[in-house]
């Protein structure tokens, strides 16, 4: 028999929740940073590199996978664990934000989404079955509903029609998905930032039935501020015995305020996008390694951290090969990025099951407030 999917909740701090996600793959501490594997690749690293910056699950993406390789091809190949050479968790995103932000003449209907890929322009057709069927094929794990999701700001009455028609898409993905032991079926909160709605698409969602739950159409333009006070009530209104996934974020801080609100699991690109573009993240907050002021700095990055970047390069070397554009550049600051998040989690995870979240937080800010270690 199939192990099932499960989650245990193991220490609550305030909202902070600290737990297991069961899977026949391998367990997923929470709360959980997802690196972004969006072409079947976190890019600039190996897997094992991912794995080995303390990684449980990796995020890949139902649209760029869809168009190329396609998912055909990779359920041909074996599934897109094999395929990436990942047999620990993957959680699929239903395709939905990109279709908004990435597709060329795309034309919305209840049926679904008709759009031009943004790389051929090529015609395809997205609906709730056939986003079902797609992840169905990739092989993953924790599969999200397809859903609509409008920039924010918007109008009471624009962010009420989209969040309705994701209902009616949640429960024609809860149908497409079927029985399938071992695999799991996320529903997305959406309702942007207006609480009525909010709790009216979380009704929706509780009585068609998941095992998971995510909080959407949050990280799309409206900022902090309004995030979290979204946050503020979004995941209480969400069963609290089933993991709690907020979309698409973000920056550390984020991180630390979501975890706070009671969110379990999150996925961003930033870690893996910022490391190639020069940022590195630390205790005390970000590093831009272009900076002529590293260029003869024989100190590490972070003197605080054992990732590979850390531990065997200064920050004039890091500062050297990003200049001359080399990849290794790109390699290094990624791998301390996601290290740097990992660890993140894993302070988060221990602070909670001591009970000593508040304390934990306070110095988390602390420690950013200082800024970066002086130049020489």
């Amino acid at each position: 028999m199939t192990p099932r999917f499960s989650f245990s909740l193991h220490m609550t701090d305030g909202k902070a929740r600290s737990g297991i996600i069961s899977t026949p793959r391998g367990e997923i501490r929470t709360p959980a940073f997802m690196p972004v594997g969006t072409a079947a690749t976190v890019k600039a690293m190996m897997p094992e590199s991912v794995r080995a910056t303390g990684a449980d699950v990796l995020l890949g993406n139902t649209y760029h996978l869809m168009l190329r390789p396609t998912a055909e091809r990779i359920d041909r190949l074996g599934g897109l664990h094999k395929f990436m050479n990942w047999e620990r968790p993957i959680l699929t995103d239903s395709g939905g934000f990109q279709v908004m932000s990435l597709a060329e003449l795309r034309k919305l209907t209840e049926e679904g989404v008709s759009f031009r890929s943004h790389i051929d322009g090529s015609k395809h057709m997205l609906t709730p079955e056939r986003s079902m069927e797609i992840q169905r094929l990739l092989g993953s794990d924790i599969v999200m509903c397809f859903d609509e999701c409008p920039a924010l700001p918007a109008s009471h009455e624009r962010i009420a029609e989209s969040m309705r028609l994701s209902m009616r898409w949640a429960a024609r993905s809860r149908d497409a998905f079927g029985d399938r032991p071992g695999h799991a079926l996320f529903g997305i909160q959406q309702g942007g930032d207006e609480e009525d709605l909010r709790g009216e698409s979380a009704e929706a969602l509780r009585a068609i039935g998941f095992d998971g739950y995510a909080v959407g159409g949050l990280a799309v333009g409206e900022g902090q501020e309004v995030m979290f006070q979204v946050l503020d009530y979004a995941p209480d209104m969400l069963p609290a015995d089933k993991p709690r996934y907020l979309m698409g974020v973000g920056k550390p801080d984020d991180i630390v305020g979501a975890v706070k609100r009671g969110i379990d699991m999150m996925d961003c690109v930033l870690p893996s996008r910022s490391g190639r573009t020069g940022q590195a993240f630390t205790r005390r907050g970000v590093v831009n390694i272009k900076n002529a002021r590293h260029q003869e700095d024989p100190r590490p990055l972070d003197e605080g951290c054992s990732c590979p970047a850390c531990r065997n390069y200064s920050r004039a070397y890091l500062h050297h090969v990003f200049r001359a554009q080399e990849i290794i550049s790109s390699m290094l600051l990624t791998w301390h990025n996601l290290h740097y998040y990992q660890e993140l989690m894993q302070g988060m995870r221990e602070a909670i099951a001591e009970g000593r979240f508040a304390a934990w937080e306070s110095t988390f800010h602390a420690e950013r407030a200082r800024g970066d270690i002086d130049p020489l």
